[in-house]
């Protein structure tokens, strides 16, 4: 199998999904990386390499919905040292402006690198003579110099999905050069905002100590590197086409009714991660009920957290705290067959979640930091009345762009407070404004201008993308 475009991710875009007979199959994985990629995957018939989840050690590359796939497994020490350790304990919170307090231990570093040479090895193997292969996220960030090393033949990108910090967050980390010198194996590194390619830049240069010309670093060889801004969207006309589906619209009738039809419905999509402000956004919304501006029968809060990282611990300690407290706030406001808040601890398909949307009139996404947010333009993809809300964080990277939303700081409950009562209160003439604007936006800037534009940087207009 040799291919011309290999993705590497960290993990394979689908599930493992037991069956009622007690079979399993594969489903396709929510989640923004797996809504951004596979389109790009799709029209230059590649091949995605990613762990599947678990400890399997036999799977065979496979096929699904056309996609082709090769599986890498990990074993359950390396789970631990380079997925739940390394990668969630300490760059992730690291990156995310120390929203919680990473963690630096030698031996998830041992695990990291050995990870990321068994991917750098299994792509050298895939790889066609020339091929381009693009990498993906902050699990991966020794792979491109690892597989430079390897097959110098091949055009490599990376990409960062996650937000890059600044120099007095990232000298923290005690393999600081290592990180950099890794990513610079790439030809060509992407990040969410220009904020965090100048980082990134400015990083090489301070710590690595090479000079640097416009957006290019300059290796003592001559070899340029390009850190520069690509800011990642969705499928935007698939969801819109999605949303459209009668199947979809009588769903988010149903939905509705099941809430007892309310007057408006709030509506968060997240996974459950600390750095995703889902504990403060529904303190502000029982506070607001507590304070006499709505009730049950006015508005419901609608929450799903889609399980992530169960087994480490800070993500144990947020699961128990948002159930206390919607617990206490159902309990506190909610009456018999009417909730305030309706809380879902599960993924949901695709098609659900474009029922979701359609049915909620104000979308609440509150992270503390997020490189971008897709679920923020997915909701606005399937606003295909151009009514509906976003209250949105300055935080997330999708505010650069979608400026006519609601823009709130998470940390000022007072001020998000003010801002789902100003939404829950406009008219529709402004409803109306601020969707249209939004929406012309992510219609212009989707998923396959996102790709075209990375992959034209990264190996010329001659690469054929099919996008």
């Amino acid at each position: 199998m040799a291919a011309e475009l290999v993705v590497v991710a960290n993990r394979l875009p689908v599930d493992r999904v037991e069956l009622p007979d007690g079979e399993s199959t594969w489903r396709t994985s929510p989640g923004g990386l797996v809504s951004a990629i596979e389109p790009v995957l799709r029209a230059n018939d590649g091949i995605w390499l990613g762990w599947p989840g678990g400890t399997d050690t036999e799977l065979e590359p496979f096929e699904i919905d056309g996609l082709n796939l090769v599986p890498l497994s990990m074993s359950q020490a390396e789970i631990e040292g380079h997925y739940e350790g390394m990668s969630n304990g300490t760059l992730w919170p690291l990156y995310h402006d120390l929203v919680a307090k990473p963690a630096f231990h030698r031996d998830w570093w041992n695990a990291y690198q050995k990870v990321n040479r068994r991917f750098a090895e299994k792509v050298a193997e895939l790889a066609a003579e020339g091929a381009t292969v693009w990498v993906h996220d902050y699990q991966l960030q020794l792979v491109p110099a690892m597989l430079r090393e390897l097959r110098p033949d091949l055009k490599i990108g990376f990409y960062l999905h996650i937000p890059f910090p600044p120099a007095e967050l990232f000298q923290q980390l005690p393999w600081r050069r290592q990180i950099l010198e890794g990513l610079l194996g790439a030809d060509l590194v992407g990040f969410q905002l220009p904020e965090a390619a100048a980082n990134f830049r400015r990083l090489v240069n301070h710590r690595v100590g090479h000079p640097t010309m416009g957006q290019d670093v300059i290796l003592p060889d001559g070899r340029k590197v390009r850190a520069a801004a690509y800011p990642i969207s969705i499928d935007t006309q698939g969801y819109e086409t999605l949303a459209r589906t009668p199947a979809v619209e009588e769903r988010a009738k149903e939905l509705r009714e099941a809430l007892g039809n309310p007057r408006k419905v709030f509506l968060g999509v997240d996974r459950l991660d600390y750095t995703k402000g889902i504990y403060a956004r529904l303190k502000a919304f029982g506070e607001l009920m507590e304070d006499g501006h709505f009730d049950v029968e006015d508005a419901v809060f609608v929450q799903v957290a889609v399980p992530s990282r169960e087994a480490v611990e800070e993500y144990i300690a947020l699961r128990d705290e948002v159930e206390m407290l919607v617990g206490r706030l159902n309990g506190d406001l909610g009456k018999i067959g009417q909730p305030a808040i309706h809380y879902l601890h599960s993924s949901q398909p695709r098609e659900e979640m474009a029922a979701l949307y359609r049915m909620a009139d104000i979308m609440v996404v509150t992270p503390y930091r997020d490189g971008m947010n897709l679920v923020a333009k997915e909701y606005v993809a399937t606003r295909v009345d151009d009514d509906g809300a976003l209250v949105l964080s300055e935080f997330a990277g999708a505010a650069e762009e979608l400026r006519q939303a609601w823009l709130i700081n998470p940390y000022d409950l007072n001020g998000m407070k003010a801002a789902l009562v100003e939404a829950y209160h406009a008219d529709e003439a402004e409803l109306r404004r601020r969707m249209r604007a939004m929406r012309a936006t992510i219609t212009r800037h989707d998923v396959q201008a996102w790709a075209k534009s990375f992959m034209t940087d990264l190996a010329g207009p001659e690469l054929p993308t099919g996008l």
